[in-house]
């Protein structure tokens, strides 16, 4: 299969030509079009790796689209599966919460669903992008180390994150900014939000550090690569270094991100902030980071088509100094390499042929097809 007519977005430049393809691998890029009436036109569109997102919460939307409401698991996988590939992410590290029980119960009750049908609609062969596990680990709870210990047995799960969620720590250092998000997401009085503030920071300090260790010292037994959550200090930066940690999940300061990249960890920063243009917490502004040369990583997170608007719009920043191959490797190339998915995230001769061709509308990006290993899937 060759497809031509397109600007190909390279590791390090832009060309315009023909890229061919067999057995799902990238055999050879020219520098020139082809008018072989069996090649496919690209018309002029951009061609990019397929995007690799590795923590997007999107998938329980779809298992609980709305409260005490459960869709069909299959049903549900589908519809998020047709959202990931219609935003251009042809490999997705779906994260799931363990030890993470206030919604009345909800991610506890469908996480065994969530992981089954992952992982049997994979071997079913239905996915269009390819579905891999992001266990996130909720570390103040009594459940979370058992719950480790069952589900990274997996052969899917590719990574492991480390979260404290409770007040005072990482993302919510600022006590107003707590209250803002946990009042607003189950309304509470501000009595149970006082009562809820105490809960928390008791389970912090009974859980959480002995959690993080064990998790730690299982994830390094099965060679899982792990991720900081929310780190804002540099303390908390050289721990999980210390740790052996590899990436650092939006970190909330500067000097937490500066330190991360210092020491070798890749900084992963949320697309939606970079589209919105700062962090609905109150943290730290992607583009800032972007600006300073110590941003390596996107995360879509909550908005699907967010991680390919926010490529073009670091791109087009005059604020950093990213071109379109720089900005596409922090949605590519960087997240395949943190993980150690050297099969994939650039267009290069040997790699999969993962691949998007976008057109751009008025600013707007739009894929207007997909392929995973060669093969079209949208």
């Amino acid at each position: 299969m060759k497809i031509t007519n397109i600007k190909m977005v390279l590791e390090s430049s832009i060309i315009v030509g023909t890229i061919d393809i067999e057995n799902g691998i990238i055999v050879s890029i020219d520098e020139h079009c082809d008018a072989d009436v069996h090649c496919i036109d690209g018309m002029g569109a951009w061609l990019l790796p397929g995007l690799i997102e590795l923590h997007t919460d999107n998938l329980e939307k779809y298992f609980t689209p709305r409260p005490k409401v459960s869709w069909p698991p299959f049903s549900a996988m589908a519809a998020h599966d047709a959202q990931l590939i219609g935003s251009g992410i042809t490999t997705v590290l779906d994260a799931v919460a363990i030890g993470d029980v206030r919604d009345g119960g909800t991610r506890q009750d469908y996480l065994d669903t969530m992981i089954e049908t992952l992982v049997e609609s994979e071997r079913r062969g239905v996915n269009r992008c390819e579905h891999l596990l992001h266990i996130r680990c909720e570390l103040p709870h009594s459940s979370t180390y058992g719950l480790a210990e069952r589900y990274l047995a997996l052969p899917q799960v590719q990574m492991v994150s480390l979260m404290d969620h409770s007040p005072g720590q990482r993302q919510f250092v600022n006590i107003d900014k707590y209250y803002e998000y946990y009042q607003g997401k189950y309304g509470l009085t501000e009595n149970e939000m006082k009562a809820y503030e105490t809960e928390q920071r008791d389970l912090s300090a009974q859980w959480s550090d002995k959690n993080r260790r064990a998790i730690v010292e299982l994830c390094h037994q099965r060679g899982i690569p792990m991720a900081s959550h929310d780190d804002a200090t540099q303390s908390h930066v050289e721990e999980s270094h210390e740790l052996g940690l590899v990436l650092a999940e939006f970190p909330t300061t500067v000097k937490a991100a500066k330190r991360s990249h210092q020491l070798g960890l890749h900084v992963l920063m949320g697309a939606p902030n970079v589209v919105r243009g700062g962090s609905h917490s109150g943290n730290v502004a992607a583009h800032e980071l972007a600006a300073m040369g110590v941003l390596d990583v996107l995360s879509s997170d909550y908005f699907p088509l967010s991680l390919l608007d926010s490529v073009f719009k670091l791109a087009d920043d005059q604020r950093n100094e990213l071109d379109l191959p720089n900005a596409v490797k922090l949605a590519t190339l960087n997240p395949a390499n943190a993980l150690g998915l050297y099969d994939r995230g650039s267009i290069k001769v040997g790699k999969r042929a993962d691949l998007i061709l976008v057109e751009q509308v008025e600013g707007q990006a739009y894929v207007k097809r997909a392929w995973r290993k060669g093969q079209l899937v949208y």
